[in-house]
């Protein structure tokens, strides 16, 4: 001990310092909580019992319960549906923009910069704002389409069960556009540029270019941003608490938000806490494969 706090005084301990810090903040409020939350998942804890430690032991009939309840597969569907076509558009939309800025032209990185705007955003006020896009009744969306001539009569978004998972899909791509744009335009920019001098002698076109030079050398850029997406949607909940809570009938119901439901709606914290560590489990593989994929792109 005498050891340490001299190698403090002279400086030379600083960097334990550094980094048993956040260790320590990390196991108290992120390892201490994960944890509890997994034992939770193997017991029976209800309001009443949750201040107790009268808590039986019921091993995996939670995870049982929870894939045999009729809302699972559904609410599911709903996941997947939500994960794939909002990562898709956040990509799609992203590095589309990416490559138009890469292009350069005068203001072009002040115009890049105001694209953050949406990410630095709350999620809650990214909600409140497209709720009021999305109203059934005065929307900015309904007035536009009616104006256009392609619908006749206003359409509920967030309360139609056809649509109310597609407005929490719009949402939550125009939320990660910028986060996609601005990871895909620091991969554009490694890119040497003689590469696409040598290909232009050799005449390929811009097409060519795309596919022999920019996605081959984006390849672990692109597997970062997936896995990244992953996990930042997977964790999306503001959203569908602003936009449609889950509903109608579960239409927009998905795993994140419906863990909350089941633990401080129904208050069956057992269950909430099953679904939860379920999805704890899916970020940790993306995280897995988000690092791998750094650990390939540093490399080259």
């Amino acid at each position: 001990m005498s050891r340490l706090l001299s190698s403090l005084r002279d400086g030379k301990g600083f960097d334990i310092v550094l980094v048993a810090v956040p260790l320590a903040f990390l196991l108290v409020f992120s390892g201490l909580p994960l944890i509890y939350n997994v034992v939770m998942s193997f017991q029976a804890v209800d309001m009443f019992s949750l201040g107790t430690f009268n808590r039986p032991w019921v091993g995996f009939k939670n995870y049982v319960d929870v894939f045999s309840l009729p809302a699972t597969w559904p609410i599911m569907r709903n996941t997947v549906i939500f994960v794939v076509c909002s990562i898709a558009g956040q990509f799609v939309i992203g590095f589309a923009l990416a490559l138009f800025f890469a292009r350069g032209f005068p203001g072009s990185s002040y115009i890049r910069g105001l694209f953050l705007a949406s990410w630095v955003m709350p999620g809650l006020v990214v909600g409140a704002m497209w709720n009021w896009i999305l109203a059934g009744d005065f929307g900015v969306l309904n007035y536009a389409l009616r104006s256009l001539g392609i619908i006749s009569e206003n359409i509920f978004w967030a309360s139609n069960p056809a649509w109310s998972l597609w407005a929490v899909i719009v949402a939550n791509i125009w939320l990660g556009i910028s986060f996609n744009m601005i990871l895909l335009s620091v991969g554009l920019a490694a890119i040497p540029r003689d590469l696409y001098e040598a290909a232009a002698l050799d005449g390929a076109n811009g097409l060519q270019k795309f596919w022999t030079i920019t996605l081959p050398m984006m390849r672990s850029t692109i597997g970062a941003v997936i896995s990244l997406g992953l996990i930042f949607t997977l964790q999306q909940f503001d959203l569908f608490a602003s936009i449609t809570s889950g509903g109608p009938a579960n239409s927009s119901n998905v795993a994140q938000y419906w863990a909350w439901e089941m633990s401080f709606r129904q208050y069956d914290f057992a269950k909430g806490a099953t679904i939860s560590v379920v999805m704890i489990a899916v970020v940790m593989i993306a995280s897995v494969i988000y690092v791998r994929s750094t650990r390939h792109e540093v490399r080259g």
